[in-house]
């Protein structure tokens, strides 16, 4: 009988030695799927830690990537006026209510500018004051311009607030030069060594945030053989911009007096005019965002809409005319419930 019951008590044990076994094997699996997942979605984080340690980042938001599905055409497809693409996109539903050819590249123009803002707040303070440099003689002839001059100095704030507002090239290059040898703690590097490394940190922000159809080589959107985005991805961009404070408190603002670190008054009026109170095209309930004309890019505009506690982001690329960019945005925000 002693016998029977030692007996009994191993068997008990060994299957309570295997059950232990079995959970500790089960746990060590989940954790090592669990890290292999982090691993993937942090590429664009492990890459930059030394960056963030350093330079004081104002923005705290968690990045999500957008995730839509197929797209709901609620909307019947809009003949005039005529674009190179178009959406109209509920961010609550996370809902694409408009699309037509929303996965086609075009060139960003000034719309870029967006993406030059996010990446610039991502790693430096928006209370950094940047000195205008050299780094002006690369803006173009032609370029819409907020007004800065070399030598000026003004925080990363009033560059973003004339970069987003007046569509200032003159400030997409300081940023970008001004952010690019913070972040790589290399203050020698020349103006066009900066503005490729910028480049570099848009195109891997980019692609970070779910951007996977796009490609960024200059950090004001001038047209560029190797630019290029879509209607989808925009879409991605705006939907990111807006969790920035920095950036969504300016995108909505007609006009803003300011006065720099080093003392100028500068006054800036809003390029978007479904924003000018007194303008053909002004929309109540518009909250931004930007707009973006070249001559391979045609007239673009994003527009954010808030309506009935809803809010909705159109796109508008490749319009012929400034106005048909507006007429077109009117018609998909009619539509907005």
């Amino acid at each position: 009988m002693a016998y029977k019951i030692k007996k009994e008590r191993v068997v008990l044990a060994a299957g309570i030695a295997a059950a232990v076994l079995i959970v500790m094997m089960a746990v060590i699996i989940a954790i090592a799927l669990k890290g292999g997942r982090s691993e993937k979605n942090s590429v664009f984080s492990e890459q930059t830690t030394t960056a963030e340690t350093t330079l004081t980042t104002t923005s705290t938001v968690t990045t999500t990537i957008m995730t839509t599905t197929q797209p709901v055409t609620t909307i019947a497809h809009i003949d005039e006026p005529e674009c190179r693409g178009a959406a109209l996109y509920a961010m609550g539903g996370k809902k694409i209510l408009y699309s037509d050819h929303i996965d086609d590249k075009v060139a960003p123009a000034s719309l870029t500018k967006l993406l030059t803002a996010a990446v610039a707040l991502k790693y430096v303070n928006a209370e950094a004051v940047f000195r205008v440099g050299s780094e002006q003689a690369l803006v173009h002839e032609n370029s819409s311009l907020c007004g800065v001059v070399s030598g000026d100095e003004l925080t990363l704030q009033d560059l973003i607030t004339g970069l987003l507002m007046s569509s200032g090239n003159d400030a997409a290059y300081t940023i970008a030069v001004s952010t690019a040898r913070a972040h790589s703690h290399d203050p020698d590097m020349t103006d066009y060594e900066a503005v490729d490394y910028f480049c570099g940190m848009m195109n891997s922000f980019a692609e970070f945030i779910g951007m996977e159809k796009s490609h960024f080589s200059t950090p004001d959107g001038w047209d560029d053989a190797d630019q290029y985005t879509t209607v989808s991805d925009l879409l991605i961009l705006t939907e990111y911009a807006l969790s920035v404070p920095e950036i969504s408190d300016i995108v909505g603002v007609y006009s803003k007096d300011v006065v720099i670190s080093s003392g100028k008054p500068l006054s800036w009026t809003n390029s978007n005019e479904l924003l000018d109170p007194n303008g053909p095209y002004y929309t109540e309930g518009v909250c931004g965002v930007k707009t973006g004309t070249t001559d391979v890019a045609g007239n673009s505009l994003i527009a954010v809409y808030k309506k009935n506690r809803r809010t909705y982001i159109s796109v508008v690329v490749g319009c012929d005319t400034d106005d048909e960019r507006y007429q077109l945005t009117k018609e998909l925000l009619s539509h907005c419930e």
